[in-house]
């Protein structure tokens, strides 16, 4: 029933909320962090040091942790895929362990004025760490779907589209491309909804906005599951 709105799958719409959530609650909450997105922390990193902040350590860290965690997965992923284990409900769960401790630090330690304190940065940087996780199954598992943390490519892509739908195209490939933009403007909301729904957590209740990710992990999981059980009864 829940997010029927939505043309794209329950797990993918779910995940596109996830990443517009934590990557709002960790720039509003640790200074400018950006969880899953690497383009923004250049961009704020470089803010930083232009201003002379202290706000650095999470930041310049995020980059290579991101890089190592992706590598990390791509080759675990052979190691799983050999074992026949569900391999996506492995990541998935994962991510919602991650997203737990997370929130638990938060909670425990924040709010934090200092975002090179120990416990901003810990807390920054296994968001960082779930959402590598995020961005690199999403490539190697649902790779026909929009980016579910990316919107720069899926707005373009989208937009794209619909210039070729306004100018017209070929009728057998109006289909294909009216579901595909259909899918990216749905992508595109979903990460909407999720950013809006962590600034508005965060204005109300500060660091208690991180307890919103590990809920929304275990709400992917639970879609994950019921689509699993719904493909192995039919």
């Amino acid at each position: 029933m829940a997010l029927r709105f939505m043309t794209l799958p329950a797990v993918l719409t779910a995940l596109s909320i996830t990443a517009g959530y934590v990557d709002t609650a960790g720039f509003l909450a640790l200074h400018g962090l950006f969880t899953s997105h690497v383009t923004g922390n250049f961009v704020t990193l470089a803010a930083s040091l232009a201003h002379g902040a202290s706000d650095t350590a999470a930041k310049i860290l995020a980059l290579p942790l991101f890089c190592i965690v992706v590598f990390g997965t791509r080759l675990l992923r052979f190691r799983l895929e050999k074992s026949g284990l569900p391999i996506l409900g492995i990541w998935l769960t994962l991510q919602l362990v991650l997203m737990m401790i997370a929130g638990i630090l938060a909670v425990r330690y924040g709010p934090f004025p200092n975002a090179d304190a120990i416990p901003a940065i810990a807390t920054g940087l296994i968001l960082v760490v779930a959402m590598a996780i995020q961005n690199a199954f999403h490539r190697i598992h649902l790779a026909n779907y929009p980016p579910t943390t990316i919107m720069t490519g899926t707005t373009t892509q989208a937009m794209l589209d619909l210039a070729d739908l306004f100018h017209g195209i070929p009728a057998d490939a109006k289909p294909a491309v009216k579901a595909r933009v259909t899918n990216l403007l749905d992508g595109i909301v979903a990460f909407a909804l999720g950013c809006a729904a962590s600034a508005l957590i965060y204005a109300h209740y500060k660091e208690w906005v991180f307890v919103g990710a590990p809920l929304l992990g275990a709400v992917t999981v639970a879609f994950y599951l019921r689509e699993t059980m719904q493909k192995a009864s039919t």
